[in-house]
């Protein structure tokens, strides 16, 4: 039979591996959001309160960064410090249609912090209405901040974007 001090310290054990568990789920919804909302945008019919819809959408995704962010698209989408930086890329999308597809999460958990590495495939239609396949890595950093965690820093990098018709048999 275990001894008192086993059996807290395998509870202890237990509790830590569960909270990293949870961690990981909360981290992994946070990115699911911000696919769901990300996407929403290439939704919003054309109507008198589009600008409005956008901006309310806008808004939404910024909540799920923390106010010093960084968000980093790359050379073809830009930098943005903040959320009110981030809050203004995303009120005019830079496409006319996106699904972006997050696989392959890798998440490590240190306290507070984490970090992230995620596989994206996106299907996706220029602003002049070319359609494009888009595949890339998105390295991130979280931050846990009052029991909520959310992004401090997303980057992506570009593996490809090749016309829908050509694929990426060229790349």
């Amino acid at each position: 039979m275990a001894d008192r001090n086993s059996l807290e310290h395998r509870i202890d054990q237990l509790e830590k591996r569960l909270q990293v568990a949870e961690d990981v789920n909360a981290i992994s919804q946070l990115k699911a959001h911000y696919g769901e909302l990300t996407d929403a945008r290439y939704h919003v019919p054309d109507s008198p309160d589009r600008e409005v819809q956008l901006s309310a959408l806008a808004e939404r995704i910024t909540t799920l960064f923390s106010p010093d962010a960084i968000w980093d698209g790359g050379p073809g989408l830009g930098i943005c410090e903040g959320r009110a930086a981030i809050r203004e890329r995303f009120e005019q999308p830079a496409m006319r249609f996106a699904q972006h597809f997050f696989v392959k999460p890798r998440i490590a958990i240190d306290g507070d912090r984490a970090t992230g590495r995620w596989d994206i495939l996106a299907p996706c239609t220029s602003l002049k209405g070319r359609p494009y396949w888009m595949a890339g890595v998105e390295d991130d950093e979280y931050v846990r901040l009052d029991g909520v965690w959310l992004h401090s820093r997303m980057k992506l990098d570009l593996i490809f974007m090749a016309p829908y018709e050509d694929g990426w048999a060229r790349v």
